[in-house]
C-alpha cells in the first residue's frame, strides 16, 4: 500500500502503521495546510511527515493516543521544515472562502478573512501549532502533551494569542 508516496509491505507492524496513519491522514493534510503555502510544498511536507512517522512508529507508545502521537511527529517535522529552509510559508486556510468567490458578495466579510489571514502568516510555528491545535478542539491536555508544554501555558498562550488576533483584526 502507498502512503504519501512511500510504500509499507505486509507485516504486522507496517499493518498497524499504515491502519492507523490512514485513520489519521487528516491530522497530516491539516499540518500541511498550515505550514505550507504552494500545492506541491504541501504534498512534500506530507510525505516527510509521512516518512518521518513511520522511521519514529517503533518508539510509539500504543496505551497512548495515536493522534496525540501524529500530531507531535507531524508538527515537528514542519517546524523542522521551515527552521531548515529559512523561510515562513504563508497559512493555506482552504476551509475559509476566497472573498472573491464568495457568494454573498459580503466585502466586509473579505476584508476580515483577509486580515486574519495575515496575522495567522505572522505567527511563529510554535504559536500556529498552538492554533491549529485549539482550532481542531483539542483539549488544553492534549495540546499540552503534542507541544510539550504544561496545561497552564497552553492556556495563558491561547488566552494571549486569541487576545493578540482580536487587535489585529480591529475588535
Amino acid at each position: 500500500m502507498e502512503i504519501a508516496g512511500h510504500m509499507f509491505g505486509a507485516g504486522s507492524l507496517q499493518d498497524a502503521f499504515r491502519d492507523a496513519f490512514e485513520r489519521h491522514l487528516g491530522i497530516v493534510l491539516k499540518v500541511a495546510h498550515t505550514y505550507a503555502a504552494h500545492a506541491e510544498d504541501r504534498r512534500d511536507l506530507a510525505q516527510e511527515i509521512a516518512a518521518q512517522a513511520w522511521k519514529a512508529y517503533r518508539h510509539y507508545d500504543p496505551s497512548r493516543p495515536f493522534s496525540t502521537w501524529l500530531y507531535r511527529v507531524a508538527l515537528n517535522v514542519a517546524i523542522s521544515h521551515l527552521r531548515a529552509h529559512g523561510r515562513r510559508e504563508a497559512v493555506a486556510i482552504d476551509e475559509i472562502a476566497d472573498p472573491a468567490h464568495d457568494e454573498d458578495g459580503a466585502r466586509e466579510t473579505g476584508d476580515s478573512l483577509r486580515v486574519l489571514r495575515r496575522c495567522i502568516e505572522r505567527l511563529d510555528p510554535l504559536d500556529r501549532a498552538l492554533l491549529l491545535l485549539y482550532l481542531d478542539e483539542r483539549p488544553q491536555r492534549e495540546i499540552a502533551d503534542v507541544l510539550g508544554l504544561s496545561e497552564t501555558n497552553v492556556a495563558t498562550r491561547i488566552g494571549r494569542l486569541k487576545n493578540r488576533i482580536r487587535q489585529q483584526m480591529g475588535q
